[in-house]
């Protein structure tokens, strides 16, 4: 009876000490963050949102982000294909780099994109010479979000492709289907939903990226300046109401993103 309550009483301590942990790092300050939108009231809510500097830097980011997306599902579900499908030397090598994303600073990213397409390395000159910069313009953003949201889908998509069923994909063979029309009816499909759970999560992060961001973007208001940028922006010039509505803005599509991925990852594993 004593080992009985012991036991109960360590795991209420165990799962209370796990919630409060969790309420003083992420509740907290996400209630703080919408608290402090609302503080001037409503209206004045409504007016740091629709100021044009801050809507067009919030649709610029959802543009970019969404081309960042993109690209990032056509390539990393290909090379989450290679990386399990075959085999080659350096292959191991490949999929430990598909990680260096999450592991370097974005503000190292920022560095290297800096000196990898500036107007003095061999790109931006080529660039330069076609007539159009890569620097301080848009393009330099979506590869700084493209950089650091790769792995999302490649992650998602390489474990579906470990538990495929290979006698799907014989079946297909031995009753006559190529192989471009048994990967679209036979392998996509098994994959998408790695690739739509990765892609929202590639999405919601691109759009609060920051350190590689501010580096390469130029920050032109109205051009190139992206919304984590004005944020920073609003509050070097105590606005912090300011700020806070676009945070809770991209905070709350970030939610629906989540909440989207957890209802495909149910649905996949059928719970």
């Amino acid at each position: 009876m004593t080992n009985m309550l012991q036991s109960r009483w360590w795991s209420w301590g165990f799962r209370s000490t796990v919630m409060l942990y969790f309420v003083i790092l992420i509740v907290l300050p996400i209630l703080g963050i919408y608290g402090q939108s609302l503080s001037d009231g409503w209206p004045k809510f409504v007016s740091n949102l629709t100021e044009p500097l801050a809507w067009k830097a919030v649709m610029l980011t959802v543009k970019l982000a969404l081309i960042a997306t993109v690209i990032n599902v056509l390539i990393g579900t290909m090379a989450g294909w290679v990386l399990i499908r075959y085999r080659f030397p350096g292959r191991q090598l490949l999929n430990s780099l598909v990680d260096l994303p999450f592991a370097l600073p974005t503000a190292v990213v920022g560095l290297m994109i800096m000196l990898l397409l500036g107007p003095r390395s061999e790109v931006g000159q080529w660039a330069d010479s076609l007539g159009f910069a890569i620097l301080f313009h848009e393009p330099a953003i979506v590869i700084a979000m493209i950089f650091v949201t790769f792995p999302f889908v490649i992650r998602a998509v390489q474990p579906l492709l470990e538990e495929m069923d290979a006698s799907e994909e014989e079946a297909a063979y031995t009753m006559g289907a190529s192989k471009a029309k048994t990967f679209f009816r036979v392998i996509l499909p098994a994959m998408m939903p790695g690739i739509l759970s990765g892609a929202m999560l590639a999405f919601s992060r691109a759009l609060a990226e920051f350190g590689a961001v501010v580096l390469v973007a130029g920050n032109i208001p109205g051009r190139t300046l992206v919304a984590s940028v004005y944020i920073f922006g609003q509050i070097e010039s105590d606005n912090p109401a300011g700020a806070a509505a676009v945070s809770v803005l991209l905070l709350t599509l970030s939610f629906v993103i989540l909440w989207l991925v957890s209802y495909v990852q149910a649905r996949r594993t059928g719970r």
